[in-house]
């Protein structure tokens, strides 16, 4: 039996959180910055046709935003994972399967549903909208690949009203020929651009090349896109999301840190914050490794980067021993005298904490019994009552260095002391 795959995509996610929360704001133009302010990640279709880019630094296009009565955010990530979550469960509720693609994207099989994929589908996006508050567009498709095209032809075409069930197209060529070479999944700027000088603009010439040409040039990826394109599956859902090989938690400063004890603190902030990740996925880590790095752009002062791994002698996630192997390291690294634009923290040689291997020659963990409940307790009192309700004192109180977000808005969901307050009469 043939399979319906649908993509499910957020539109414009990180600005239509901030609209879910602030009804105020339907219609205007929205735009979300990158850390400490610096660029526009994220544009609501006003914005777009505003004229604001994607990815320009704020301070170059702050007057274009004034002129236009652009509503501007900082980055909230907490709001972002947290109603992503949401998405996630409301489509998990009336999907058989479903696979997580993105913050704001997932694949969900539509297989055999009552009523029809496309009649389902317009039911899925009204859902998703009524319980979260969230605009998605639906796309459908034989295989994964085809879902995507749907996807992008639903939110561009007006009269498809965020629903395009490809595999029910009278003239499904017709879409692949719309589809740019470029925006077809899994073919990337430089075979888009070895494609077009070839004559293969869309995705309608690139599914008829011969197999055997794009198995040579493009390796066996570009084969499974070529088939999956001529509607055979090469990509079947993901049982569930993969356990992450590394850990990375990193932010640059809000501030130039040039003093060694900021730079600890941050640095056992972002250890904190992998530490807790790593839980999340219930694995341990052997390795830490540290970095840091001056701000390139800033032209005229003296640069310095570096970075250093610390083994650890019995892989763990028990947060204070991963603080103490990533200081030693930036203790090792850290260098007087520079404008310090950036650190990080990454967790490598990952293994599942029930089943790892032991050595022989290893020590054992210096830990006491309970290290294993108390972490279990820090994560769930923050998950609880928000992030950082409790944290750890290596990480300081202050915390000048850290990134600046000077227009953020309420974490109305994750926060208790941020909750949205309605006031009747």
């Amino acid at each position: 039996m043939p399979r319906d795959y649908a993509l499910i995509d957020c539109n414009n996610f990180y600005a239509s959180c901030e609209r879910a929360f602030r009804p105020e704001l339907e219609g205007r133009p929205v735009a979300v910055l990158s850390n400490n302010d610096g660029c526009v990640i994220a544009r609501s279709d006003e914005a777009k046709a505003a004229g604001v880019p994607m990815g320009a630094p704020y301070f170059k296009c702050r007057n274009l935003l004034e002129r236009n009565g652009v509503a501007v955010f900082s980055s909230n990530y907490a709001l972002y994972g947290d109603m992503s979550a949401r998405v996630m469960r409301v489509l998990s509720r009336f999907c058989p399967s479903v696979e997580i693609y993105s913050i704001d994207e997932a694949f969900c099989d539509l297989t055999g549903v009552p009523g029809g994929a496309e009649a389902f589908g317009r039911r899925l996006r009204a859902t998703v909208r009524a319980w979260t508050g969230i605009p998605v567009s639906v796309g459908i498709g034989p295989t994964k690949t085809l879902a995507k095209l749907a996807n992008r032809f639903a939110k561009k075409q007006p009269r498809c009203r965020g629903v395009f069930d490809l595999g029910a197209s009278p003239d499904p060529d017709r879409v692949l020929k719309w589809t740019a070479i470029g925006d077809v999944w899994g073919i990337g700027p430089r075979h888009a651009e070895r494609l077009r000088k070839l004559g293969v603009d869309d995705a309608l010439a690139f599914r008829g090349l011969k197999r055997d040409w794009v198995q040579k040039k493009m390796t066996v990826a570009g084969l499974h896109t070529l088939l999956e394109l001529r509607g055979l599956p090469c990509f079947d859902f993901a049982a569930g999301p993969a356990d992450k090989k590394t850990i990375v938690s990193s932010r640059s400063f809000g501030h130039p840190v040039t003093r060694l004890d900021h730079m600890l603190e941050a640095t056992a902030q972002y250890a904190a914050r992998a530490a807790e990740k790593l839980r999340g996925q219930r694995s341990v880590a052997a390795s830490v490794l540290v970095s840091l790095q001056t701000n390139a752009f800033r032209l005229g002062r003296p640069q310095y980067s570096n970075a250093l791994s610390v083994p650890l002698a019995v892989a763990t996630a028990h947060t204070p021993a991963l603080i103490r192997a990533a200081q030693s390291g930036m203790k090792r690294i850290f260098r007087e005298g520079y404008d310090y634009k950036k650190c990080a923290v990454m967790l490598s040689g990952l293994e599942p904490e029930r089943g790892r291997r032991l050595s022989l020659l290893a020590l054992p963990p210096a830990h006491r019994p309970n290290d294993r409940p108390l972490m279990h307790a820090v994560d769930a009192c923050n998950a609880r009552w928000g992030r950082d309700t409790v944290a750890f004192a290596a990480s300081g109180v202050r915390q000048g260095w850290r990134m600046k977000r000077e227009m953020m808005s309420p974490r109305y969901t994750t926060a208790w002391d941020e909750i949205l307050r309605v006031k009747a009469g």
